[in-house]
């Protein structure tokens, strides 16, 4: 099932007033190690799927890549993200990245931050991503870790007296699939996939892995809010860089 809760009005003012959505990249707290996965952009044509408000599109223009273009099934996420950018080489498209359709060979970079986790099928992507890319093309991703997806509570479990996070409970870890989570007050679908799959997926369609990596809060950010100290004790994000196989 494609979702779009972006183009609900509510939702999206309440997404709008987030920290990342505000400040950019810098205030997403994976940044620091996404952006040490990411390959040289220089020359390069990229595709952001799931592309939002545009701030990886801009990066990796910024960064020297040839041409960018952005994808996402939200008309108001676009729209934002044109005003945010004055750029000719980036051009932003209105599609589902289930229904992404673009010539085989045509992109040396394919990049998305924190949407595949909407996608019900990470393999038929994989196999999507593979036909665009060149050989050699990199995939570098970012999705909800799957010890945040498994269950659809995704809260820790919270002391009572003063509530404290006591711990963060994992369940039905191996049973894959929707969950009904909630998310700014809303209830969206998310799939989980356990790691495994995420690499197995991957790996069998003709990707190899080049690096995995899960989330930690970076020393700047532990200075201005304290309580991100929690993130230590679970990842809320798995980031992977893959390379497809050139044979």
């Amino acid at each position: 099932m494609k979702q779009n809760k972006y183009d609900d009005n509510q939702f999206f003012q309440a997404y709008s007033e987030m920290d990342r959505s505000k400040k950019g990249l810098e205030a997403a707290g994976e940044w620091h190690i996404l952006k040490e996965m990411l390959p040289d952009f220089k020359r390069k044509n990229v595709l952001d799927l799931g592309c939002g408000f545009g701030w990886h599109s801009r990066y990796a223009r910024e960064q020297g890549a040839e041409s960018v273009t952005g994808t996402d099934i939200s008309e108001q996420m676009l729209t934002h993200a044109k005003k945010l950018t004055n750029d000719s080489g980036i051009r932003y498209l209105h599609q589902a990245i289930e229904d992404m359709d673009f010539p085989e060979a045509s992109m040396d970079i394919v990049i998305s931050s924190l949407a595949l986790h909407y996608i019900e099928s990470f393999e038929s992507v994989c196999k999507k991503v593979n036909t665009v890319l060149k050989p050699g093309g990199s995939f570098v991703f970012s999705i909800e870790h799957p010890i945040f997806t498994a269950r659809k509570e995704q809260d820790w479990i919270y002391d009572k007296t003063d509530n404290e996070p006591l711990y963060w409970p994992v369940d039905n870890y191996q049973i894959e699939g929707k969950r009904e989570a909630s998310f700014l007050n809303e209830t969206v679908i998310k799939y989980h996939r356990t790691v495994s799959t995420f690499m197995n997926d991957l790996i069998q369609t003709g990707f190899e892995i080049l690096r995995v990596e899960e989330s930690v809060p970076s020393e700047e950010m532990l200075k201005e809010i304290p309580e991100m100290k929690h993130e230590f004790r679970r990842p809320m994000f798995l980031m992977i860089a893959a390379e497809k196989k050139d044979f």
